[in-house]
């Protein structure tokens, strides 16, 4: 790959420390007032925070991966369309708490009222997970701080120049990144090329 540095590729080979990651800005999002969260009758609700250690301690993979073993992390699907909503119900039916993200307040409110507005997804099925207290969504973006995982199913259209439009992607990772923090696992679910992470 042309644009990778010697370092990143010997850290890819195992020679070298990883390069170094960006600091998170942890500071809160200013402006908001608790007027502006979305009502949500969550009965997934979990407190901030989750499993992330001291900014100065070593990362504990292993109490991840025990998280996930165990059916207690809890994951946030990014975007609940075509992609998004079976997966954000895929994980809720498996066990886990779910949370789902999107800008469409529509969306979240049929979701949270136990509907669907997709085709191939029944009403039905969205009702069962969300009664068991395994599934809600939110527009609340702020709210990413109560889930391990954040999984990202935005849309890349295609260009006139046939390449993915990574707009979405980068638009969205600017609304999710005031609120990561250490330990937080994000997954990138929409098509792109290699080389977009």
């Amino acid at each position: 790959d042309g644009d990778e540095g010697e370092e990143d590729r010997r850290w890819r080979r195992g020679r070298a420390a990883p390069p170094p990651a960006p600091p998170i800005d942890d500071r809160p999002r200013q402006g908001t007032t608790a007027n502006e969260r979305s009502p949500m009758n969550d009965a997934a609700a979990v407190s901030p925070g989750g499993l992330a250690p001291a900014a100065s301690a070593p990362l504990d993979v292993d109490a991840l991966v025990a998280a996930f073993r165990g059916r207690t992390a809890r994951i946030g699907v990014i975007g609940l369309g075509y992609v998004g909503l079976p997966l954000l119900r895929t994980v809720a039916e498996r066990g886990f708490s779910a949370l789902g993200f999107d800008i469409d307040r529509t969306k979240v409110e049929t979701l949270n009222a136990g509907g669907s507005y997709l085709r191939h997804i029944s009403a039905d099925s969205i009702a069962v997970v969300r009664q068991s207290g395994l599934l809600a969504a939110t527009d609340d973006f702020s709210r990413l701080g109560e889930v391990d995982a954040i999984i990202l199913c935005v849309p890349t259209p295609l260009t006139r120049q046939r390449e993915p439009d990574l707009g979405f992607i980068i638009s969205t990772t600017a609304s999710v990144a005031p609120y990561l923090r250490r330990g937080h696992l994000v997954v990138l679910e929409s098509t792109t090329y290699p080389g977009t992470t």
